[in-house]
């Protein structure tokens, strides 16, 4: 059982609790929440956009009156299409998620654009993990990128297909640790959905396990989620556009960043300014053809070069970053000779303590009694050496240390 499972059965038990809920299948890879309950659409979100119906008549009721959107996905979609017909799509999405009191998406398990969207589109985002390490790890990642492009609340997480609560608990860990020491946020613990074989054979059977009495352990465990989201819920702060709103502001924002291209006479738009991928792509491959020609004038080199990172600088955000981070690791170090390893190292151990200098404390030079220097004989002190044998000869077997070093250095006020 996987997240489109959980999302229908949490969207029936909700359903089944007299709240309007719909289901947005917004699974971009596999859009099958509407055949886990044996409904086969005819027409989907691109019907609507198309033209060839309204989206009310797109829309699927199952048990408890549960209302589903096949191919949700199709938001993204909207971004291709002219103003007014995206305009025209959105306002029908806007209309009719207001008639609900929960709107749940399923969406695909990538880093799709379109998937990414959905989750910032909504007022909660629960990520559903497995205690697979790879899951834990795809997970880690779409945090990682959310977190790079902006989106700031804290994502909920649920363990699915745990042998128990003491599992459920140590898989959740486990991400919230990894995400403290890497990210700097701690997640928030939905709970967790056990493995039995009602669950493995509901998906087979096309009948969800929220259909089932409440007291049944695989129905249960929805209905306390139900609890744990209303919960979650009633601690965020409301949100004040919804998803219509925020796939309406994104549409026009790239429309705002994308310059309308102005074609020479004879020519259209894409013939006469290629798209920035093309542009980008060609420019590098430019780069490598001249830098293939050897040998290549050093300074050549050195201020196109300059100027790249320069312009990698220009915009020092994450991204830019790792980059940095990427190419240094892409050297073959080991090629070089030591003498210029020790230089590079040298530079690179100063230019970090420019970027982040060490603590005060650290920076304090060490004792100098832990520097060990080589004997010596002290002339000045003890006069030259036969002088100094000549007087140790003199000396009584019972005079004190003092008096033997004043003696040593004739400040002996006893002797004459």
């Amino acid at each position: 059982m996987g997240k489109t499972s959980v999302a229908l059965n949490l969207a029936l038990t909700l359903a089944r609790q007299d709240k309007r809920v719909l289901l947005l299948d917004g699974d971009t890879d596999l859009a099958n929440v509407s055949i886990m309950v044996g409904l086969y659409p005819r027409k989907t979100l691109a019907s609507v956009m198309a033209g060839e119906c309204r989206l009310e008549d797109i829309i699927l009721e199952t048990d408890y009156g549960l209302h589903i959107v096949p191919g949700a996905s199709g938001v993204q979609e909207c971004m291709d299409m002219g103003p007014a017909e995206s305009l025209r799509v959105l306002r029908a999405l806007y209309n009719l998620e207001n008639r609900y009191d929960y709107v749940i998406t399923d969406t695909a398990a990538g880093l799709q654009a379109a998937g990414l969207h959905m989750i910032a589109a909504t007022e909660l985002a629960c990520m559903v993990v497995t205690p697979d390490p790879a899951s834990l790890t795809d997970a880690f990642s779409l945090i990682k990128v959310l977190r790079r492009r902006g989106y700031n609340r804290i994502p909920s997480i649920l363990v699915n297909m745990a042998q128990g609560a003491s599992q459920a608990r140590s898989v959740f860990q486990r991400l919230d640790a990894a995400a403290q020491r890497h990210l700097g946020i701690s997640l928030h613990y939905m709970g967790g959905i056990w493995r039995d074989e009602t669950l493995r054979q509901s998906v087979l059977n096309q009948k969800p396990v929220a259909l089932l009495p409440v007291s049944d352990p695989s129905c249960r465990q929805f209905h306390t989620l139900a609890d744990m989201l209303n919960v979650r819920l009633s601690q965020l702060p409301r949100r004040k556009a919804g998803i219509a709103a925020y796939w309406h502001k994104v549409s026009r924002r790239e429309a705002d960043v994308t310059p309308a291209p102005v074609a020479a006479p004879g020519k259209t738009a894409e013939e006469e300014i290629p798209d920035a991928k093309t542009q980008c792509l060609s420019a590098v491959s430019q780069l490598e053809s001249v830098f293939a020609q050897a040998p290549v004038d050093p300074m050549l080199r050195y201020e196109a070069f300059t100027r790249l990172f320069a312009l990698l600088g220009s915009a020092l955000d994450s991204d830019a970053i790792e980059i940095v981070q990427t190419g240094l690791g892409s050297f073959p170090w080991e090629n070089l000779d030591p003498e210029r390893k020790n230089h590079l190292a040298t530079h690179l151990r100063e230019l970090a303590d420019q970027i982040s200098p060490p603590p005060r404390e650290a920076r304090k030079p060490e004792p100098a009694s832990s520097v060990l220097r080589e004997p010596f004989y002290d002339r000045i002190s003890f006069g030259e050496q036969d002088r100094l044998v000549r007087v140790l000869k003199e000396q009584p077997a019972d005079i004190s240390l003092d008096r033997l070093l004043r003696s040593l250095s004739g400040n002996d006020q006893g002797r004459s």
